[in-house]
């Protein structure tokens, strides 16, 4: 009996000390997978320089994530692809989480991270104009964006700021899809153009148009793009958001580290139909006119002036309370860090 008492127990040693390490092989493993993730942003711009930075220089898998960056091409299919649940995140304007709330959704969109502080267009013209004034958009065509949509938002207020009614003053063209202004205006449409980066450098390198003032400059800091997650994938995966969040700050980090050409050379894979020398142009361009954070932090004065802008564009039914859509947890933590 008892040398059948000593076989059991040997094969049970035995047996134990072959699984610990097949168990600490399976939960290594498991540590090693990096999470899959997917972000939709709302337009593939050097404006989002932070965000590019973090992908080319690993910060994303250093924080053990696996990430696939989709463009939507507007903020409107940017959040029925996270209400759909095909993007984990979004990145856009964090008005579209307001309107989203404004329905009545049951499972709110909400922001997390805030990465730019500037409007990222420009005002394009036809021609030359040093002494351009806002007043000179009287009378004249104008290619604008998509009504309810922050450019065309963020335009509005300025001309308001500046005494001019949308309406009124100046024929605004929101018939074009975002995207496709600036070949519109090079074929000969309206008096100027709003433009995103690269296409207003393209325009004026085409000789097609000039850059006559920044709507970022003029508009004052504004909250104009955020990312953003349901509320319910945030209560379930509270690890992936920081790991995200971190890595992002990596990347606003190295911006204001860096010099614009240094950023330039980073970013430059993200957008290989730009020359080096244009993206470099852009950078400096962005850089000198603060348009990113030193941080993520949504502050509660930003928010409110995104729902001033948006009252004032006639968007807004009832006020939001800040609590309700934005969330500093995550961008708190890695700011730390």
């Amino acid at each position: 009996m008892k040398s059948k008492k000593y076989i059991a127990t040997s094969l049970a040693v035995i047996l134990a000390a072959v699984a610990l390490p097949v168990t600490a092989f399976a939960e290594e493993k498991e540590k090693q997978e990096p999470v899959k993730i997917t972000l939709n942003e709302v337009a593939h711009s050097i404006f989002y320089a932070p965000q590019y930075v973090a992908i080319e220089e690993g910060y994303f898998k250093e924080e053990g994530l696996d990430l696939t960056l989709v463009t939507g091409f507007g903020a409107d299919k940017v959040m029925a692809a996270v209400l759909s649940g095909d993007a984990e995140i979004g990145f856009m304007g964090a008005e579209a989480s307001v309107y989203a709330f404004q329905e009545g959704a049951n499972d709110p969109v909400v922001n997390f991270a805030q990465l730019t502080q500037r409007a990222g267009n420009f005002l394009v013209a036809r021609e030359k104009m040093p002494d351009f004034k806002w007043e000179d958009l009287k009378g004249k065509d104008v290619l604008g964006g998509r009504k309810g949509g922050m450019p065309e938002m963020v335009f509005e207020y300025i001309l308001k700021q500046q005494g001019i009614d949308p309406e009124k003053d100046l024929e605004i063209n929101q018939s074009i899809d975002f995207g496709s202004t600036a070949a519109a205006f090079s074929g000969g449409l309206g008096d100027f153009s709003v433009e995103f980066e690269p296409s207003a450098t393209a325009l004026e390198k085409e000789g097609a148009g000039y850059v006559v003032a920044s709507l970022g400059v003029d508009s004052g800091y504004v909250p104009y793009t955020s990312y953003c997650a349901k509320s319910s994938y945030m209560k379930e995966n509270p690890e992936v958001m920081q790991k995200f969040t971190n890595a992002l700050q990596k990347g606003m980090d190295y911006v204001q580290n860096h010099t614009p050409e240094e950023i330039a050379e980073v970013i430059a894979p993200q957008f290989s139909e730009t020359d080096l020398e244009t993206i470099t142009a852009i950078v400096k361009r962005y850089y000198e006119q603060d348009t990113w954070k030193e941080n993520l932090i949504f502050e509660q004065e930003s928010f409110e002036l995104l729902q001033d802008v948006l009252e004032d564009a006639g968007e807004l039914n009832k006020r939001v309370k800040y609590e309700s859509l934005v969330t500093t947890e995550y961008a708190k933590k890695a700011e730390k860090k």
